[in-house]
């Protein structure tokens, strides 16, 4: 399994060569996400007008694997909800986070309010 987790916006940073990027290219091939974050990643893809098929191409080309969501993420994302709210994550955030905690392994965003988290695994803020 990775060695990292991916958040969309690290992949999207990843696929749009912005500021960060450079730190997540050599987690390319070694990082894993949830089917989540791989889900909102195509669709924002999507949304540009790229395919379906080539925006999901794009996303299992930025990471090893795309990991399930199970229940047992389920219920940690939702537990994540009053830690988080006043941050202003997403669910998809959430279900990032829950992945990495459930897999004990660092998570990498781009998002600055993740900064201010404390969920008991490194968090790496790309910018």
């Amino acid at each position: 399994m990775g060695k990292a987790i991916l958040d969309s916006s690290a992949v999207l940073a990843l696929l749009n060569d912005e500021p960060g990027a450079e730190q997540i290219w050599p987690l390319v091939g070694d990082a894993v996400m949830s089917a989540v974050n791989a889900a909102e990643v195509q669709g924002k893809l999507v949304k540009i007008g790229i395919a379906p098929a080539a925006a999901w191409e794009a996303v299992l080309g930025s990471v090893q694997d795309v990991i399930a969501f199970d229940t047992g993420q389920a219920e940690l994302t939702g537990s994540l909800l009053p830690g988080t709210i006043s941050l202003g994550l997403s669910l998809g955030d959430r279900a990032c986070i829950a992945l990495a905690m459930t897999l004990k392994l660092p998570v990498y965003t781009a998002d600055r309010a993740w900064g201010q988290l404390k969920p008991g695994i490194p968090v790496h803020v790309i910018r």
